[in-house]
């Protein structure tokens, strides 16, 4: 009996730790961007997944209640740094950014008279506000055990974004950042859900 006491104290020592350094890490990520940033609150948000999914018995409120507010941090947060370096290894680093923080493409296909290069438009502007918004809206579906609210959260930004979509490189760009930014705010949320199950 007391092993199993002693088991369930390190699983959410284990969890408070990992979850506490995904937090610092993934915040540290967003406002100054390195990838050994992201990398270690992935490691430690491997991790909180672990301990989440190995703890016996759901947590009480007050735990539940800071666990959730810090998987949605981790969520939010982190899922910017992990959608722009998943950007930045599918693109080889080609991704050209404009004023606005949309992302650059030829305003026509092709290449002008005497060979220039065509006029240029940004497109995906405010991704940065739209990201934040759409990992919460995960995160907190996650937690809250209603998935079925990621249909509407990826089909409100495929509206919002369907005119946008027309040259091949905005639909590379939106679908690589979409999918890395919704895995990470899932797997943040999970933490949360598991604990609270």
């Amino acid at each position: 009996m007391t092993t199993w006491y002693l088991g369930e104290l390190l699983g959410w020592i284990l969890l408070a730790l990992a979850l506490g350094a995904a937090t610092v890490f993934a915040v540290l990520a967003y406002w100054r961007p390195r990838r050994l940033h992201l990398w270690l609150a992935a490691g430690a948000l491997a991790l909180a997944l672990v301990a989440a999914a190995s703890l016996p018995s759901p947590a009480p409120l007050g735990i539940g209640v800071l666990t959730s507010a810090a998987a949605i941090a981790v969520a939010v947060f982190g899922g910017g740094p992990a959608a722009a370096v998943a950007l930045d290894l599918a693109m080889g680093g080609s991704v050209r950014h404009g004023l606005h923080g949309g992302i650059l493409v030829d305003a026509k296909h092709g290449e002008d008279v005497a060979g220039a290069r065509p006029a240029q438009r940004e497109v995906l502007r405010g991704g940065r506000t739209i990201g934040v918004l759409e990992r919460l809206a995960t995160a907190g579906a996650i937690v809250a055990g209603f998935p079925e609210a990621l249909a509407i959260v990826v089909a409100v930004k495929g509206v919002g974004r369907f005119t946008e979509l027309e040259a091949p490189e905005a639909r590379e760009r939106f679908i690589i950042g979409t999918l890395a930014s919704l895995i990470w705010a899932a797997a943040a949320g999970l933490v949360a859900h598991l604990v609270l199950r």
